[in-house]
């Protein structure tokens, strides 16, 4: 299975309809088609910033795991929101720093009208995991109680 289907059948990135359609070598690109419930208003034109943070996040997650080849959680990302986006946005993301215990990516966004609309530098947590991860399907957890509804 490639690394863009591993990132795309993320349940969270399908439902926001995000599509990773590059991720090797610590470069990644992906695309986020505009949607009216992606919208800051029961208007429509202008994404909701947690929406291209999401993207920003998803593309430099791909990219730095294209070169870890492992899970690598993020640790911090910080975004700039340089104009509204009002079409559907696309993300490239490229690794910048990959230590042994985090890694940097930068990641630019632009809408389809190619405005420049966030720039974004993550941080994601790279070795150091001891082979657990609370990502495999096996894993259980003792601090979590299904039965429990909060």
């Amino acid at each position: 299975m490639s690394l863009e289907t591993v990132f795309n059948e993320i349940p969270f990135v399908e439902s926001l309809g995000i599509e990773v359609t590059e991720a090797a070598d610590g470069h990644a690109e992906g695309t986020l088609p505009l949607r009216e419930e992606h919208t800051t208003n029961p208007h429509g034109g202008v994404a909701h910033g947690g929406v291209t943070y999401s993207l920003a996040d998803t593309v430099g997650g791909a990219a730095v795991v294209s070169l870890t080849g492992d899970v690598a959680p993020t640790v911090d990302m910080r975004i700039d929101y340089l104009a509204p986006a009002t079409a559907d946005l696309t993300a490239t993301a490229d690794v910048v720093r990959n230590g042994g215990s985090v890694a940097v990516a930068n990641v630019e966004i632009h809408d389809a009208d190619d405005h420049h609309v966030a720039t974004a530098r993550g941080v994601y947590k790279t070795g150091g995991q001891n082979g657990e991860s609370p990502w495999e399907a096996d894993v259980e957890r003792d601090d979590v109680d299904p039965d429990d509804d909060q």
